[in-house]
């Protein structure tokens, strides 16, 4: 089989390599749009600025076009979208004008549309009943508690692959479940990708905590919290509440909420330090989707008539409303209440 990666950054390139340590020279494609990029992993042999010190594998084919990195694939392979979610829409849409027959299609994206709150698929969806002239692809989202480098360097990792197509899951299990990674499928889309998103703001409120030194009786709280805010919302939206008890809720929310490779959490962790919002992001050189999604999250939550005062507390931080300090102190006195 054949696997294209639309996207060079961290994710795309560390999915590349594992894809190309089981299958043959030539069937791994890794596009991107920066010629300068490619030409620099040909020479080095890594991806300096997205994934340094991992050697990629020297089968995968490293392409700048994009029509070509797309027509390279039948039917039976599998098309992986690995751009963050602010590059989603218009990613399938060009990939979409330029299919020629059905394709496979995956996204790695976490998050929510800002501008609509809409959930991944739901923006494919969108963009397939304008751009797909009626060829019925197959569509999916790759999910999980993982670090790239981690996934570059060939450590054990295990994810979930979401899809209403069984078909389309195999094919992405043949592409990537072997060696030191598992690849388990759902057919809960709405909740696994869900739990995605809303473990990037959790992330975030969790650094704050370890930022302000609050200990980790209250680290426990939130993440415990924070998980049921999740559920709340999974449920509500449509999906399995008990999705979030798998790798791609509660997996995920404590990797990226305790890890010291987060993002997300070094968000926190900053923000508590009393650094500005530009500050931060200008400083880690990487996409923190939980930044981006809080708002969405948030809108979403009041559409569907959902409690989450943690992710609310978020959102009012990270538009700049409310110190982290007055958000724990709004959180810590709020009226006792069941657990539920």
């Amino acid at each position: 089989m054949k696997v294209t990666l639309i996207g060079a950054g961290a994710w795309g390139t560390a999915m590349a390599a594992q894809a190309a340590r089981h299958l043959k020279d030539g069937d791994v494609s890794l596009w991107s749009r920066s010629k300068d990029q490619l030409a620099e992993i040909e020479r080095s042999g890594e991806n300096c600025f997205y994934l340094p010190g991992i050697q990629l594998p020297k089968n995968i084919v490293f392409e700048g076009n994009f029509s070509a990195a797309i027509k390279r694939l039948s039917t039976k392979d599998l098309l992986v979208i690995a751009t963050p979610m602010a590059g989603l829409s218009e990613t399938i849409s060009q990939v979409l004008k330029i299919a020629e027959h059905p394709l496979n299609i995956i996204w790695l994206c976490k998050g929510l549309e800002p501008t609509t709150a809409l959930l991944p698929h739901q923006v494919v969806e969108r963009e397939d009943k304008l751009h797909s002239h009626g060829i019925q692809h197959s569509y999916g989202a790759l999910s999980g508690p993982s670090f790239a480098s981690e996934v570059g360097a060939g450590m054990p990792c295990a994810l979930t692959v979401a899809s209403t197509s069984g078909d389309l899951c195999a094919v992405a299990q043949a592409a990537f479940h072997h060696g030191n990674m598992r690849v388990y499928s759902s057919d809960d889309l709405v909740g696994v990708e869900l739990g995605g998103a809303v473990k990037n703001v959790l992330a975030i409120a969790a650094g704050i905590g370890d930022g302000l030194n609050l200990g980790l009786n209250a680290r426990a709280a939130v993440l415990t919290r924070g998980l049921a805010e999740m559920m709340r919302l999974v449920k509500a939206a449509g999906g399995r509440s008990e999705t979030c008890m798998g790798l791609t809720g509660v997996g995920d929310l404590i990797l990226t909420a305790t890890g010291d490779l987060s993002r997300n959490r070094r968000v926190g962790l900053e923000l508590a330090a009393g650094k500005t919002l530009p500050e931060i992001l200008s400083g880690l050189g990487h996409v923190a989707e939980g930044v981006l999604c809080a708002a969405a999250v948030g809108d979403l939550a009041n559409r569907l008539g959902v409690e989450m005062p943690i992710t609310a507390m978020m959102g009012e931080v990270l538009a700049g409303r409310m110190s982290p300090q007055e958000a724990v102190k709004k959180l810590m006195g709020r009226d006792p209440k069941i657990e539920a």
